[in-house]
C-alpha cells in the first residue's frame, strides 16, 4: 500500500483509513463512557441525594425565615393587644422564675419522679 491520493474508483488512501479508524475509536470510547455513566447507579444515587439535600436545605432555610417573620409579627401583635398590667405581671413572673431556678428545678424533678412512680404502679396492676 502506498500513500497515494484516491484512485479513480473512490478507494480511500491508507492515511484516510487511519484517520477514519481513529475517529471511530474516539466515538466508541465516548459511547462506552456514556454507557458506563448510565450504568453506575451508585453514582447516580449519590448525585441525586446531593441535589435533594441542597433543595431540602434551601427549603428549610426559607421556611425558617417565614417562621421567624411570623413569630415576630405574632409577638408584636400580642404585645400590642395585651393590657399593660398583664404584661407587667408576666414580666415579674418571668424575672422571678429566672432568679429562682433551683426551686423550680427541684419542683420539676419531684413532679417527674411522681409521674414515673404513678406510671410504674399502673403497669404493675
Amino acid at each position: 500500500m502506498t500513500n497515494e491520493p484516491r484512485t479513480d474508483i473512490g478507494t480511500p488512501t491508507p492515511d484516510e483509513l487511519r484517520e477514519q479508524v481513529e475517529r471511530t475509536r474516539d466515538e466508541l470510547g465516548q459511547t462506552i463512557e456514556a454507557l458506563a455513566d448510565k450504568a453506575d447507579i451508585k453514582a447516580q444515587a449519590r448525585e441525586k441525594t446531593a441535589v435533594m439535600k441542597q433543595q431540602a436545605a434551601e427549603t428549610a432555610g426559607a421556611v425558617a425565615d417565614q417562621i421567624r417573620t411570623k413569630t415576630r409579627h405574632a409577638a408584636q401583635l400580642v404585645k400590642d393587644t395585651t393590657p399593660e398590667p398583664v404584661l407587667d405581671k408576666a414580666g415579674r413572673a418571668a424575672r422571678m422564675a429566672r432568679a429562682n431556678r433551683r426551686p423550680l428545678l427541684v419542683a420539676g424533678g419531684a413532679a417527674l419522679v411522681v409521674l414515673l412512680l404513678v406510671r410504674r404502679s399502673r403497669r404493675s396492676r
